[in-house]
């Protein structure tokens, strides 16, 4: 019983959890960033083509 109390009063892997969700985020945030962008590159890059033929 002690060694369940101790386990629920542990806080020693929060942290690491923690930081994982904040390293989840930022990966989303910069996809989402990236995908804007790829999609933005295309339609320059396909304008620059239609303007060279």
């Amino acid at each position: 019983m002690t060694y369940f109390k101790q386990f629920v009063r542990d806080e020693s892997g929060a942290t690491a959890i923690e930081y994982g969700l904040i390293a989840a985020g930022i990966a989303v945030a910069i996809i989402a960033a990236v995908q804007g962008l790829g999609t933005k590159l295309v339609s320059t890059f396909t304008s620059v083509e239609g303007a060279l033929k």
